[in-house]
């Protein structure tokens, strides 16, 4: 993850080394500390490798992370292999959200980020709030009916959207290319928003690994240990629910990262979700931040969207993982 981040951020169409990124970070960390810096780096390369490079790298990886964990949460929250972090319409939700605020033309800014990832981020979650309230009965949610409730929400979401589209005009190109996914409008207070949201909601699910486990069994088994498996639900539907909410409002719907790398890192080290969360979390980061290096060298001077390189790319190695080890793996 730190050599495709490092990479990510040497990479572009000015030149510039790893000794000049090795130079800004310790700039940066004298005046943060008021020491005296005496190190010297082009105005130039400094500007583009601290405000572009840097915030866009560091984005792809808390991204990356955060739809890993949270398709690692929601496949075993729904005992489902092909749950991923759009299953409740969350994806859906966000990109009606970024469509209306580019037709529209709103100028809704939060924390410093732009009114698209706002209004996106407040899609994702009016549409989360719709679908457990739908799903939800005596203080109970029925993980069933929460499946069912997304995916209709989330096609009656996508056809409103279409609609949009047809009547977006010179819009359109935006639109298409948000929903497609990538990074190349994030800056730092995408980064400062961000950061704190994803990471707090990465180290609960991490303390709770182990009821992840406890999910996968019977409903008498796990009251039997001690669980109560209701509660439990509802904790790991909220963190997923958020933590993929916050990163389809910074990057755009991206999608197979939080399908299939839970499923390759299943079938490398095993179904215990103390190892399966936290090598989710780093492998998510590392594919997406490869995928959008690819993104931006693979056709220069133009740039593709992330999530057509992600499927590209992770797909083949899934089908090798998955050929090379036929035999039946424990869900």
């Amino acid at each position: 993850m730190v050599l495709a981040w490092i990479i990510s951020v040497r990479i572009g169409p000015l030149h510039t080394s790893y000794m000049d990124i090795f130079h800004v970070l310790l700039k940066k960390a004298f005046l943060w500390l008021n020491w005296n810096a005496t190190l010297e780096v082009e105005k130039t390369k400094e500007f583009v490798i601290w405000n572009f490079r840097f915030p866009r790298a560091s984005m792809s990886i808390l991204v990356g992370a955060a739809l890993a964990a949270s398709g690692c949460v929601f496949q075993a929250v729904f005992k489902n292999p092909l749950a991923d972090p759009y299953v409740i319409g969350v994806s859906s939700g966000a990109a009606l959200g970024a469509a209306i605020a580019i037709i529209l033309g709103l100028h809704i800014a939060f924390l410093g980020v732009n009114s698209i990832a706002s209004v996106a981020f407040i899609g994702a979650l009016v549409t989360i709030l719709v679908v457990y309230r739908l799903a939800s009965a005596e203080g109970r949610i029925s993980v069933t009916s929460l499946l069912l409730a997304g995916v209709i929400v989330s096609i009656f979401l996508s056809a409103v959207l279409s609609i949009l589209m047809v009547f977006s005009g010179w819009e359109l190109h935006v639109l298409i290319f948000w929903l497609m996914g990538g990074f190349s409008h994030v800056r730092w207070p995408y980064i400062t928003t961000a950061t704190p949201i994803i990471i707090s909601c990465l180290i609960c699910i991490l303390l709770l690994a182990r009821n992840l486990n406890l999910l996968l069994l019977s409903e008498e088994e796990a009251q039997y240990l001690g669980v109560d498996i209701f509660k439990m639900v509802k904790i790991f539907l909220v963190l997923g629910s958020f933590i993929t909410a916050v990163a389809v409002s910074c990057s755009g719907c991206i999608g197979f990262v939080g399908l299939v790398v839970p499923h390759m890192m299943r079938i490398l080290l095993g179904p215990d979700h103390r190892i399966l969360l936290p090598s989710s979390i780093l492998a998510g980061a590392s594919l997406l931040t490869f995928c959008d290096i690819v993104a931006r060298i693979a056709c220069p001077p133009i740039e593709l969207p992330v999530g057509v390189i992600t499927a590209l790319i992770g797909a083949p190695f899934f089908l090798y993982l998955l050929y090379r080890k036929r035999e039946v793996y424990t869900f």
